[in-house]
């Protein structure tokens, strides 16, 4: 009786093993340049904080931006609706 190695295959459970570790030092090493931008992210928000800037205000612009302008338009017309309903605008 042969084993994958004697015959020339390589045994599946290894290539298995080899890519999932691969897989996962990738993912780890992406968690920590995650981490380390998050911080830089951190670190500009109390900038701004320092120089007076409003940080909801700075981050409430961000998500915005990170949306097409017809997204923005009806979110903001459903926000009025909201408003009026409630009396509020």
């Amino acid at each position: 009786m042969s084993t994958p190695a004697a015959v020339g295959q390589v045994d599946p459970s290894s290539v298995a093993a080899d890519q999932l570790k691969s897989i996962i030092d990738r993912i780890e090493r992406l968690e920590d340049e995650k981490a380390g931008i998050a911080g830089d992210i951190k670190d500009v928000y109390a900038e701004a904080k320092s120089n007076g800037f409003d940080v909801a205000a700075l981050r409430t612009i961000i998500r915005l931006r990170k949306k097409d302008h017809a997204e923005r338009q009806e979110e903001e017309a459903i926000l009025e609706l909201y408003l009026s309903a409630l009396g509020m605008a």
